[in-house]
């Protein structure tokens, strides 16, 4: 009777706050939690694939480079996710008789220095893997100068819009701010462009393989462009729906936003470790002009895709 008597009396009650606003920050902090659960085990698992090619003897590069890469993005992904929940946990338990409750913490979240900082981590984190990003496109069209000229400027357009956000923090709030709108765009927008390049590129030497070589090999091609192409939509997905409801400054943006960076860094690994078990493509094209035969392949040390000369042992 007690139970029923506490049921209807918190069932009638109506508390004066943005319920949703709440509801949808502590969800999206619950989907942070999960993204960031396959964030670790992706991490340890790049890690065993990269020191793996350590102990290979077919020729298989170890490159230091990209494991620091992985420990890196993982270091600034763990920090900037324990900060997001130590300020969850002041939101509704450490600072919740403060003015205004928690919708006002929500709000003036850039008031409070664990988010920024929160924030910077994740920005570094976005650096290091869009630069992946545009070392890979560069690579795989071989330094062609417009392709590498127009991703460069929106990877430098990218890094300067994120530190003008970090110089504007608790000036506005932050679904306020524009910048940060214009950023996402050019992220998304650089991640497309990344994976409508390379896909081209790909399907470009599968065309020419044709007639060739046999369907196994074209087969490769196909399995290339597939990995790219899942990999980037993920997170493109996600990238649209939190520019969207940003723009119409919707809760819903709350839902996505804490777990943007983890996918993104999670759709990085997939493509890693896939590649250094051994995915790799090694076909020749004849090359147009010059009479020689190149080749483009996934590089099994870098996660990377590279043209050579045909005869180069490089997976």
């Amino acid at each position: 009777m007690k139970w029923a008597t506490i049921t209807m009396s918190l069932g009638s009650y109506t508390p004066t706050t943005n319920l949703w606003l709440e509801r949808s920050r502590l969800d999206g902090m619950v989907l942070a939690a999960v993204s960031y659960g396959i964030l670790l085990l992706l991490t340890f698992q790049a890690a065993a694939a990269i020191l793996s090619r350590r102990r290979h003897r077919n020729g298989a590069v170890y490159r230091p480079w990209l494991l620091a890469y992985v420990f890196v993005t993982f270091i600034l992904a763990t920090i900037g996710f324990a900060a997001n929940v130590k300020f969850t946990e002041m939101i509704w338990i450490d600072l919740r008789d403060a003015p205004g409750g928690p919708v006002a913490l929500i709000e003036d979240e850039l008031n409070y220095w664990i988010n920024v900082m929160a924030l910077t981590c994740y920005y570094v984190m976005e650096w290091f893997m869009q630069a992946l990003l545009l070392y890979r496109c560069i690579v795989v069209w071989n330094g062609n100068k417009y392709v590498t000229v127009s991703m460069t400027a929106l990877f430098l357009a990218m890094v300067a819009l994120s530190i003008v956000v970090l110089a504007g923090a608790g000036r506005t709030v932050f679904y306020n701010l524009r910048t940060q709108l214009a950023y996402v765009c050019i992220e998304v927008g650089m991640t497309v462009m990344y994976t409508l390049l390379v896909s081209w590129r790909l399907l470009k030497f599968r065309r020419g393989m044709e007639g060739l070589v046999g369907s196994e090999h074209l087969r490769a091609y196909n399995t290339a462009v597939t990995m790219v192409v899942e990999s980037a939509a993920m997170y493109s997905v996600l990238g649209v729906i939190y520019i969207i409801s940003f723009a119409l400054h919707s809760n819903i943006s709350n839902l996505v936003l804490l777990s943007i960076p983890h996918i993104q860094a999670i759709t990085q690994l997939i493509i890693i470790i896939r590649v250094a078990q051994g995915r790799a493509v090694h076909t020749a094209v004849p090359s147009q002009g010059s009479g020689g035969v190149e080749s483009i392949a996934v590089d099994s040390g870098s996660g990377s895709w590279k043209q050579e000369r045909e005869g180069t042992n490089y997976v």
